[in-house]
């Protein structure tokens, strides 16, 4: 046996053991408890496969390794690193929008290996043999039609994330509409799949780049008309987009770690964008071409005012209850109060009071996202429940603290037909004997509406920044049992 034929070997046997890793390392993710050993894992796996590709044959041209691969792979690697960094020091606050674009990349980086596959194919002088094809240097049409789909899918997953990136972060916190836009996005997507189409029986380097630049065009017309409060769904599906586009391009490279490990994260952001979008009470085409989360718009006036609550009386409410459910939000977030609320919450236990907190799927500004703040301030696991396990239990509950939550506990989204969150799944606060609602002013939601929680009877409105209401909650309860519990 060949030494080129050992190294294809050894190298696709590493890409499938760092696709199992990255298998197994999903698997743990699934769980809290096992998820940082899961990281590793998918981390050891991606170590696996990048050291092997400097090595794999397909990294090699006739006469040793190929400059250009080699300088490619280094920059590929030096910007990994620099993402590092920044992932490192990235708040908790700026999670989602982190993620948002680092999924971009992964679609950015499907793209362009469509896109190089394509045009090398398209340059490409000799005859379309079984080994010209095997090495990538010509297309048959399975490959092409992979190579276009994949590339397609890769530019409008990095173009629309980086519109989402934008969103998420403040850059761009209006919705961008105009008439007709989705005739007119339908027909640019008509448009390419005819272009994409042609590619497949004739490539030509001008109209691989004419279909690359509308690609992007088309990810960027999709996002600008979502509201903000899609955008844990938008951020989702285009994870799906991204794994779809890497199985692809995986294929077109024969690439089993590509192929193995696309599918798998193309799975996986495709249930978890349709249990997000079932949370929500909305099918996926209508967060991609609907309203939601656009400024307000609909809904019947809600009567009545807040009512406000200063810190000594919250706290007395807290001292004389039995049962506390916590309501966490981005507000929480923001304020980055989740470490000085579970000190609240350890007061309260200490206290022989039953604390529990409460996620809404969609809470926060991507999916798990309270879950990972709470994590990150020690709160047990068994403390924290979904929403359909804590809804039955805001009847029995004394007092519940909501802390940046709006448009999740808006109760309009069970009675109010004409609101845009209407049929939207809501944790049940309302039905809790008292509310208390921190918050820093009387502002909406991400879906732009008013929230007719905090003009009920049984909510009072505890102005505050999360931080210093929680301080202030704990100083008022210690003063209450002379500074101890019992």
């Amino acid at each position: 046996m060949s030494l080129p034929m050992v190294l294809d070997f050894l190298a696709r046997a590493s890409y499938f053991v760092a696709a199992v890793l990255f298998i197994l390392g999903l698997m743990k993710m699934g769980s809290p408890v096992s998820a940082r050993q899961g990281i590793r894992w998918a981390g050891v796996g991606m170590v696996i496969a990048t050291v092997v590709t400097f090595f794999a044959p397909a990294t090699w041209g006739a006469h040793g390794l190929d400059p250009l691969n080699l300088v490619l792979m280094v920059i590929a690697i030096a910007l990994s690193y620099v993402f590092w960094i920044w992932g490192k020091k990235v708040p908790i606050t700026d999670m989602p929008q982190m993620v948002a674009i680092f999924n971009g990349m992964g679609g950015g980086s499907a793209a362009a290996i469509g896109a190089a596959t394509m045009v090398n194919a398209a340059t490409y002088t000799g005859a379309c043999t079984p080994d010209a094809i095997a090495a990538h240097a010509c297309l048959d049409t399975t490959k092409s039609v992979l190579a276009i789909l994949g590339s397609l899918i890769g530019a409008v997953s990095f173009s629309g994330s980086v519109i989402a990136w934008a969103k998420l972060d403040g850059r761009l916190d209006k919705r961008v509409t105009f008439p007709g836009q989705q005739v007119f996005n339908l027909l640019v997507f008509v448009g390419l799949v005819a272009l994409g189409g042609y590619l497949v029986f004739e490539l030509d380097v001008p109209l691989i780049i004419v279909f690359f630049v509308v690609a992007l065009i088309l990810g960027v017309l999709m996002t600008l008309p979502i509201g903000g409060a899609d955008m844990p769904v938008v951020i989702s599906l285009y994870n799906a987009f991204t794994g779809l586009a890497v199985a692809f391009e995986g294929y077109v490279l024969q690439n089993q770690a590509l192929i193995i490990a696309g599918t798998v994260v193309g799975a996986a952001g495709m249930l978890l964008t349709q249990l997000m979008a079932k949370a929500m009470n909305r099918p996926i085409s209508n967060v991609l071409f609907s309203n939601f989360g656009g400024g307000g718009a609909g809904g019947e006036e809600i009567t009545g005012s807040m009512k406000p609550i200063e810190a000594p009386d919250a706290a007395s409410l807290l001292y004389l209850a039995d049962r506390v459910i916590v309501v966490p939000g981005y507000g929480m977030a923001v304020a980055q109060a989740q470490h000085k609320m579970w000190e609240l919450c350890k007061q309260m236990i200490a206290r022989d009071k039953e604390v529990k907190f409460a996620i809404h799927p969609v809470a926060g500004r991507m999916p798990g996202h309270m879950n990972v703040l709470l994590a990150e301030a020690g709160v047990p696991y068994d403390l924290i429940a979904d929403m359909d396990d804590i809804n039955p239990e805001f009847k029995t509950c004394d007092v519940a603290i909501v802390i940046g939550a709006n448009d999740v506990v808006n109760p309009v989204a069970k009675t109010d037909k004409s609101s845009p969150i209407y049929g939207m799944p809501i944790l049940d606060v309302i039905d809790a004997k008292n509310v208390i609602v921190i918050k820093r002013g009387k502002g909406t939601g991400f879906a732009g509406i008013e929230n007719a929680l905090f003009y009920a009877d049984n909510t009072r409105m505890l102005y505050a920044d999360g931080q210093e209401a929680a301080s202030k909650l704990i100083t008022e309860l210690k003063a209450l049992d002379g500074g101890g519990g019992h």
